[in-house]
């Protein structure tokens, strides 16, 4: 496995490298071989067709099974005290009536946790995925305000929560860097991402834009933000015969495993991590300290454990989106041509991880440009470790950039869309290959037309309804398509009787956008049997392959993945077949699976159902296991997801209360495979995006480095009331170079969003929003 299996974070720099290592492909095909995926041209009816969600009514009834769900006999439970400066050393612990609380078990700090091998911080190796490579409770050391000091075990959850409460800690604080000034002050360093330098120049960008007769140039800020998933994070813990078993809510199920057990010194075997369901994710299920802490516990205790963080803890232990300063520039021609695209600025991480907030990427494939100067820098902060949030780098990018777009629009007195479809590229700007499907002009005119842009006053505040100003606002985004190696499936065909089912197995994740009924749609339409015949396995590191949920990568995966696993099958099956069967002869490319069973490509009537080939070798099952094929199309197109986001917001002209009334959605993203979970997952993203854009800013307190608002009390997130309808348009058209023909959907629907609302609040108003979230207080 590589770690560039587990999240779109890891692909830029590492998918680079194994591409290096890579036989080229032939440029009309993404399959070694030049052929086609058959799905692109021969559909049996199933992808495209709105299925509902396969896990829908085992979590309406209760009977999904999460990650504090899962019983052992004898369990107890967990709690975390914390630490309250942001560097320093623990000088004493006084746990004496912790210890004698009703219930406690077990109270651990570091001066009696197990010896432990630090993590390795994801990207350092194929395998880590830790947050941070801090070594965790082994030494004294704090190193952010909220770093776990403690662990209480008891016989209740109640009981350890009381028992933590008790707890005294003494701190030696020392100097440390908590404000953003402070670490200018202490140096910026180049941003890199996954071992790459984030910084791309093409042509000299600053002497072009000093001589373009239009110009813009402004900074633009995001602050930080926090994970919110409606389940919080959480294990269950036990160690039998001296290997760990771990039922967690986890993304990365196979990578997280692995780690887990170098943390501990065990083999890859000696570990069986499960995460049938997650309750939200976004980037932030992954290894923390919780799940170690807990297995820590665990073996010192004796007993299996149950740790579950509360909705604080979550902001103490997981990591979030952390804060940008963004400059953009723009430079361009009377007729919008631009003629220089300058997107630099800082972002803000800990000495002790490597995930900087890489706001430049969804820039380097966005606008035809001669001359394009993209940087981020760095400074670093005694802090938690900050980590992906859905769309890293592309959602706060977005903000900055068509913020900027949207100004140069009003400062050549051209219309914003026609701005954009102005300088839409032929090529990658960056990369200069070709684009493997790239429709968003398609998106434009068809959701200008759907939104009523046309009604668009073209100067700000004229539209007034009583106390309410009008406008409307447009953004474009754009998210890579990634599909990471190592992915593999299993599919194991059943035969009774006449009757055959399909069991088809993936190391992957399902978050609630629909990941099993997905793998379902893809096998049952590959397979050629109906979905009642098709089960899925998934969310266990006993599966073989590894696929992470995360970087919009995992349906490609998946897709890749199952048609390995199809073809393999097709050969077994021919095998079995004999001489004494119609299909005699051939060879899998000349034929697919048909109405339950084989039959040859250019003649139907040489046909065999599975359950008579299976029937023929005197044989009830047949069982393989393939791994995907290298993502050879990363080397010859550049792949995007698109968006063109359309809002229309009301201002208090009073109170500048800021209400969201009508928002549209239009996305290129190639073929939509069920679109009742795409259209689902489109408005999920939307709704995140605007809480990005009014209302979410985690509080931090620089004196201390202590987030200050960790609860949903205080950090304010979208609720009906905030959410107007949302309705979503796509093109479905197909990319011929993707297996499946589909491009990822998961984070491009946040992509803009925020942009998008602040274009619409200055066309309202007149006034123009820098600095997110747009508060009341920024339009008064």
């Amino acid at each position: 496995m590589s770690i560039v299996d587990s999240v779109k974070g890891a692909a830029q720099g590492l998918v680079q490298g194994a591409m290096a290592k890579l036989v080229p492909l032939a440029p009309d095909s993404w399959i070694p071989g030049g052929v086609p995926d058959p799905l692109i041209a021969h559909k049996h009816g199933k992808i495209g067709t709105p299925v509902s969600r396969l896990d829908g009514p085992l979590k309406v009834r209760g009977e999904a099974r999460f990650a504090a769900e899962f019983v052992f006999d004898d369990m107890v439970y967990a709690a975390l005290a914390y630490a309250t400066i942001p560097r320093g050393r623990i000088a004493a612990i006084d746990t004496a009536a912790a210890e004698h609380a009703p219930g406690v078990v077990l109270v651990m700090t570091h001066r009696n946790a197990p010896r432990m091998n630090p993590p390795g911080v994801f990207g350092s190796s194929p395998t880590a995925v830790g947050p941070a490579d801090l070594p965790i409770m082994q030494d004294d050391r704090v190193h952010w305000n909220g770093q776990p000091v403690a662990v209480v075990l008891a016989e209740t959850q109640e009981q350890a929560d009381h028992a933590t409460s008790l707890m005294r800690f003494t701190y030696a604080a020392e100097p440390s860097t908590t404000s953003l000034d402070q670490a200018k002050a202490a140096g910026i360093e180049q941003g890199l991402f996954m071992g790459q330098p984030l910084i791309d120049e093409i042509g000299d960008a600053t002497a072009a834009f000093a001589t373009a007769p239009h110009t813009v140039d402004n900074v633009y800020r995001t602050p930080r933000h926090n994970h919110n998933p409606i389940e919080p994070h959480a294990a269950t813990i036990a160690w039998i015969d001296g290997g760990l078993i771990v039922h967690d809510a986890s993304q990365m199920v196979t990578a997280q495993a692995q780690t887990i057990g170098e943390v501990f010194d065990l083999k890859a075997d000696q570990v069986r991590l499960t995460s049938p369901y997650v309750g939200g994710g976004f980037g932030c299920k992954g290894l923390w300290d919780h799940q170690i802490l807990g297995a820590a516990a665990a073996k010192l205790s004796g007993r299996p454990v149950r740790i579950t963080l509360s909705r604080e803890g979550v902001y103490r232990v997981v990591g979030g989106r952390t804060l940008t300063e963004q400059r953009v520039a723009l430079g361009a021609q009377a007729d919008g041509g631009l003629e220089a695209l300058i997107h630099t600025g800082l972002s803000v991480m800990t000495p002790h991880n490597n995930m900087p907030e890489p706001f430049i990427l969804g820039t380097r494939a966005a606008y035809a440009c001669p001359n394009i100067h993209l940087q981020v820098n760095i400074a670093k902060m005694n802090m938690l470790a900050n980590t992906f949030m859905r769309a890293p780098g592309e959602s706060v990018g977005t903000f900055a950039l068509e913020s900027a777009i949207d100004e140069l629009a009003v400062e050549l007195a051209m219309d914003p869309i026609a701005l954009r479809i102005r300088n839409e590229p032929e090529k990658d700007p960056i990369s200069g290959l070709p684009f493997s499907s790239r429709h968003i002009v398609e998106a434009w005119r068809a959701g200008a037309e759907k939104f009523g842009w046309a009604a668009r006053s073209t100067n700000s505040g004229a539209r007034r309804d009583g106390e309410w100003l009008i406008g409307m606002g447009c953004a474009t985004g754009t998210y890579p398509y990634y599909r990471m190696p190592g992915a593999a499936a299993r599919i194991t065909l059943t035969r009774d009787g006449d009757t055959v089912r399909a069991f088809v197995e993936i190391a992957a994740a399902e978050m609630g956008m629909g990941t099993s009924t997905t793998t379902a749609i893809v096998a049952a339409e590959r397979l050629g049997l109906s979905m009642e015949q098709v089960n899925v396995g998934y969310g266990d590191s006993s599966i073989p392959g590894a696929i992470m949920a995360g970087g919009s990568q995992q349906t490609a995966a998946i897709g890749a993945a199952v048609i390995a696993a199809h073809n393999a099958l097709v050969a077994e099956l021919l095998k079995l077949a004999g001489n004494d069967s119609p299909l005699a002869g051939l060879s899998p490319g000349e034929v697919g699976s048909e109405d339950g069973g084989l039959a040859k490509l250019d003649d139907p009537a040489r046909r065999e159902s599975y359950a008579s080939i299976l029937a023929r070798a005197q044989r009830d099952e047949l069982v393989v296991v393939e791994e995907a094929s290298q993502p050879l199309e990363l080397m010859h197109w550049s792949m995007h997801s698109h968006s063109a986001i359309f809002c229309e917001v009301r201002v208090n002209a009073v109170t500048a209360e800021t209400r969201v009334s009508r928002i549209l959605g239009s996305f290129d993203c190639g073929r939509i495979l069920n679109p009742k979970t795409a259209r689902s997952q489109f408005r999920g993203g939307i709704i995140m995006g605007l809480g990005m854009a009014l209302m979410e800013e985690t509080q931090f307190d620089e004196r201390n480095g202590r987030i200050m608002n960790p609860s949903l009390a205080e950090y304010h997130v979208p609720v009906h009331l905030d959410v107007p309808d949302i309705d979503v348009m796509w093109t479905d058209i197909a990319d011929p170079h993707t297996p499946m023909g589909a491009h990822g959907i998961g984070e491009i629907g946040i992509t803009g969003v925020a942009a998008a609302v602040a274009n619409a609040v200055f066309n309202a108003t007149g006034k123009r929003i820098r600095d997110l979230p747009i508060t009341l207080d920024k339009l008064l």
